[in-house]
């Protein structure tokens, strides 16, 4: 090895170089460093790559589902539309309907309010109706002594109160309770079935016989012997006819009154007229009256007809029988229940003309 000062010449100039053996290596830094840029550049290289084969991927499945929200889209824009034209439909029904229904609540109103100027308040037709049900029960009081009928009235007439139920009804409703007590207490009298009877008898009265129709039975004679001569036989009966002429009976009853054919028809009018007037007195309720024509009728019974006979005993009980009727007295009235209906309905209509 030559030292460094043998490159320099005696004269103090430098020494040419030798000449080159090869040719000249490049350092080791900078072959690395090359090294590393390549792998960069190939690493780069590759995850460009990589990337790009990511993106379109992405890019592919972005475009799918872009498509198929496309095809949804459209699909929730027909939807939309169907619905938007059902939606338009139902709203145009929903106002005709509208209309429809405001023009019927107009009309309603309009029949409500001539309702209300023309027809009566539910209260005054029932009070009206009421008032009505008691002069009916009151006429079949008076005219026919019909108590069921008036007190069923009465009973009618105050449920249809209770279903109202207002208190100003209350007075009336105490008069007819009152007034339904005092109809309870009046003893039932079967009126149909006594006129019944009573007809039957005037019926009957033509086939009752009469005391001096009764004939006093013949003695029975034997009848002559056939071996008898003609003679014998003529003479018997003449005795026995003389015999019968003259008949001589002891009866201890009194004799019956002799009654002529004429009279005859008259008393049997005029006992029909004594049943008639016992019904006419019995529909009036008038017990004195109709006990003294059922008196009458049982004593001409009892002395112009055959009590032997089975019609005259029949119809001389069914006399005793209606004569032992208790006859009510006098028939209540209804004039505190027409009064108090009569009053509210003075009220109510006094109320709407105030209230004008």
């Amino acid at each position: 090895m030559s030292s460094p000062a043998s490159n320099v010449d005696d004269a103090g100039s430098p020494a040419a170089p030798p000449p080159a053996a090869g040719p000249a290596r490049m350092p080791f830094a900078l072959r690395a460093l090359w090294t590393l840029f390549v792998l960069a550049i190939v690493v780069g290289l590759y995850a460009w790559y990589g990337e790009r084969q990511a993106v379109r991927t992405l890019r592919g499945e972005v475009a799918q589902r872009l498509t198929a929200a496309d095809a949804a889209a459209a699909q929730a824009r027909e939807r939309d539309s169907d619905l938007g034209n059902q939606l338009r439909d139902a709203q145009a029904k929903l106002a005709l309907l509208a209309a429809r229904i405001a023009e019927f609540q107009s009309q309603q109103a309009a029949l409500e309010a001539l309702y209300r100027d023309l027809a009566p308040s539910r209260d005054e037709l029932a009070l009206a109706e009421v008032e009505q049900i008691l002069v009916l029960a009151s006429q079949q009081l008076s005219l026919a002594g019909n108590v069921n009928a008036a007190l069923a009235g009465l009973q009618v007439a105050d449920s249809k109160l209770a279903e109202l139920d207002r208190p100003q009804l209350a007075p009336l409703r105490r008069a007819l309770a009152r007034d339904m007590d005092r109809l309870k207490a009046v003893p039932y009298v079967d009126v149909a079935g006594i006129s019944i009877k009573l007809d039957q008898m005037i019926q009957a009265i033509g086939t009752l016989p009469l005391a001096r129709d009764e004939r006093v039975a013949a003695r029975a004679v034997p009848p002559p012997a056939t071996s008898e001569p003609a003679w014998s036989r003529f003479l018997h009966g003449l005795w026995s006819e003389l015999r019968n002429v003259i008949r001589i009976q002891v009866d201890e009853h009194p004799a019956a009154p002799l009654v002529t054919p004429e009279q005859s028809f008259f008393l049997r009018e005029n006992l029909r007229l004594r049943l008639l007037s016992a019904r006419l007195s019995l529909l009036a309720r008038d017990d004195r009256s109709f006990k003294a024509d059922l008196s009458a009728a049982r004593d001409w019974l009892t002395e112009y007809f055959d009590k032997e006979n089975r019609q005259v005993q029949s119809a001389l009980a069914t006399l005793a029988q209606l004569a032992s009727t208790a006859m009510p007295g006098q028939m209540p009235d209804l004039s505190a229940s027409l009064d108090a209906v009569r009053a509210l309905k003075a009220a109510s209509d006094r109320a709407p003309s105030s209230g004008r």
